[in-house]
């Protein structure tokens, strides 16, 4: 029944909506709701949505920074609508690495480690990255405390940073925001230029994934396409409070908490298989 897939496709959208912006992999989470909850459709269209839905959540970041991401924003003084090109150009920049890397590559790390197992060792290792770069950063001053302040050179880090995402299970904002911290950029910072970054990769990456779906002969039928609608409406909605939690919890407190849940959940998702893989 369509309202079953309806409800699912809300549930999903939640669980998109906060783990997007969350170091803890929206991948590996959707993946994991969906070995319980499964959509009643074919594998390319679930393996599609899980990507598109990604652009409500990002459409959110666009709404709550319009005026700041805007350069033609009324009232904008001349020095602030450069410092916004300006953050844009680092952005850009911050693309590259993904688009010579991650984009030619993405097929077959899909491929080859969308399953648990992989996704699960991936959340256990960076979630211990999480903790070891907060303890060796505990008594470190950031360098970088003003996006305006951040190089070009560390832009493009960052970008290289994120291609690691490609590995499922890594969280992209999980390693954008451990390689800015690793660079020497405040939590804020580092926080701040992940939601971003994400405007045009996710974009870019959702478009792609739509029209690989369509060039392989797959078509929307009106369910699968309100099914979409309603998951990327719910994610919208979802991450407008998920990017302002985290905006405000970097400002008192660090990541380890989230180097922590990786952890448990990696090793929960490694148990689950192996019980499964017995019985």
């Amino acid at each position: 029944m369509l309202i079953i897939e309806l409800l699912k496709a809300i549930f999903l959208g939640i669980v998109e909506g906060i783990t997007e912006w969350l170091p803890v992999s929206s991948t590996g989470h959707l993946i994991l709701v969906q070995e319980f909850m499964k959509l009643n459709q074919s594998k390319a269209f679930v393996d599609m949505f899980n990507i598109v839905i990604q652009l409500g959540a990002i459409l959110a970041v666009i709404v709550i920074y319009f005026k700041r991401l805007n350069p033609f924003q009324p009232g904008k003084t001349a020095r602030e609508i450069r410092l916004t090109w300006q953050l844009w150009l680092k952005v850009v920049i911050a693309c590259i690495p993904s688009i010579l890397i991650a984009v030619p590559f993405d097929d077959w790390f899909e491929a080859h480690f969308n399953f648990m197992v992989p996704i699960a060792i991936a959340l256990i290792f960076y979630g211990v990255a999480f903790i070891w770069i907060e303890k060796r950063n505990a008594n470190l001053q950031p360098q970088v405390t003003d996006l305006a302040r951040m190089s070009y050179k560390t832009a493009f880090l960052i970008g290289c940073f994120q291609v690691l995402s490609i590995v499922p299970g890594t969280s992209r904002s999980g390693a954008t925001i451990l390689g800015a911290i690793i660079l020497g950029t405040s939590r804020s910072v580092a926080a701040d230029f992940t939601f971003f970054l994400a405007i045009p990769t996710m974009f870019g990456y959702s478009g792609l994934k739509a029209v690989k779906f369509f060039l392989d002969g797959n078509v929307l039928n009106f369910g699968q396409v309100l099914i979409l609608l309603v998951a990327s409406v719910t994610a919208f909605l979802v991450s407008l409070y998920a990017i302002r939690f985290l905006t405000d919890y970097v400002k008192k407190h660090d990541f380890t908490v989230f180097g922590k849940y990786r952890i448990v959940l990696g090793t929960i998702l490694i148990l689950y298989s192996l019980v499964k893989f017995i019985l």
